[in-house]
């Protein structure tokens, strides 16, 4: 199987997976932001002391008081927590608060550090610092577990993990995986969707994908991957969110290169789920609906061709003007007028803009965040 990273709007992933018959099957789904009763969300930031140069913190400290102290670098970890945490609580989460945490701090990564339940407005004030005590080690099943417990009864969780490399118990979250899809198919848990959210250039790609792909026997899917580098928007984080019965549309259909009709939605509704085969070698499909025209290929490697009609065509030879009339005696002329400046036509701004190259929009360098005080009390989300 290979998932694109080079996908178009409004598709929010494509997988090309070989098929035994000569074909090629194809499963790509439209982007949809979900909109479940009851969900609750998270967001486990790597405590990892991989992680220090992220976060800003300066390695070693000049012990003499003549060279004003260590210099603390851009906290690359802050927008992207901002973004996605006051993301959620907007417009995911129940309650409107997403709870956060630190991950793989303390002794051999195995702890937990507990932020506290950020609404909207706290996240994008908050400094998203590091954790008190870096941890020596990258686990990653004692977050998991520590959101599917604190929110067993809750009907829908949707948790992200962000980390920037490798993971060290990749066995057994693969295990816990394993048995939790297997939970969840048997009604015996509440469904749960997570994110792996890799940071820098530093990422274990292999285990990330590893994770992705992991087959628990049942039609349950634990896990995505994304890469921060890579989300041309943070609605990407949904890719794999998807109801297989929901239609996005009344019509729609997809085409071969050639324009022969794979799928023809019409009178059916166009589904968010799409899953269809096309011949070996096909370089694109093209989906029509409501009067556009968008072409996905299926190789990453396969630039998307340009459709023949926006081609350009040639400028016809203008036919030979007819001879001018003759010019009447000039009239009196009134004093020039200087025109007025015409005002800069005011551009709406765009609300997603901010979501989009995620990885880009960093803190500068020396800027001060301001903290919030969130510590935890009984009264915060219901387990």
């Amino acid at each position: 199987m290979t998932q694109l990273k080079n996908v178009v709007d409004p598709f929010g992933e494509v997988n090309v997976y070989p098929s035994p018959r000569g074909a090629t099957r194809v499963v790509a789904t439209i982007l949809m932001e979900p909109h479940r009763e009851g969900t609750q969300t998270g967001i486990a930031l790597d405590g990892s002391g991989s992680m220090k140069k992220l976060y800003g913190v300066t390695e070693g400290r000049i012990v003499s008081s003549l060279f004003g102290g260590p210099k603390p670098g851009p906290n690359l970890v802050a927008p992207v927590a901002q973004k996605l945490c006051a993301y959620l609580a907007r417009r995911i989460d129940s309650d409107h608060g997403t709870t956060v945490i630190h991950w793989a701090v303390g002794p051999d990564g195995r702890e937990i550090e507990a932020v506290g339940d950020l609404t909207a407005d706290e996240a994008e004030r908050h400094a998203f610092g590091p954790p008190r005590e870096f941890g020596t080690g990258t686990r990653l099943l004692p977050p998991l577990k520590y959101f599917v417990d604190r929110f067993r009864t809750a009907p829908w969780g949707f948790f992200v993990f962000l980390t920037d490399g490798e993971l060290h118990d990749l066995d057994e979250v693969k295990a816990y995986s394993v048995q939790l899809a297997r939970d969840i198919a048997a009604k015996r848990r509440n469904p749960v969707k997570c994110v792996l959210i890799g940071l820098g250039n530093e990422v274990n790609r292999v285990q990330m994908e590893e994770l992705d792909d992991l087959d628990p026997g049942v039609d349950v899917d634990i896990w995505d991957h994304k890469l921060a580098s890579e989300l041309r928007a943070l609605e990407q984080i949904f890719a794999e969110v998807v109801d297989k019965n929901a239609r996005v549309s009344d019509n729609g259909k997809l085409l071969l290169p050639d324009g022969r009709v794979i799928r023809d939605y019409r009178g059916v509704g166009l589904p968010a789920y799409l899953e269809f085969e096309v011949p070996a070698g096909t370089a694109y499909f093209t989906l029509e609906v409501n009067g556009h025209s968008v072409r996905q290929t299926l190789s990453d490697a396969t630039p998307v061709p340009v459709p023949v009609a926006s081609a350009k065509q040639p400028a016809a030879t203008p036919a030979a003007p007819p001879p001018p009339p003759p010019t009447p005696p000039a009239a009196p002329q009134a004093p020039a007028v200087q025109p007025a400046v015409a005002k800069k036509e005011e551009v709406e701004e765009d609300e997603d803009a901010e979501w989009r190259n995620i990885h880009l929009e960093f803190a500068k360098p020396g800027e001060e965040q301001q903290d919030v005080n969130l510590e935890k009390s009984q009264d915060d989300k219901s387990v």
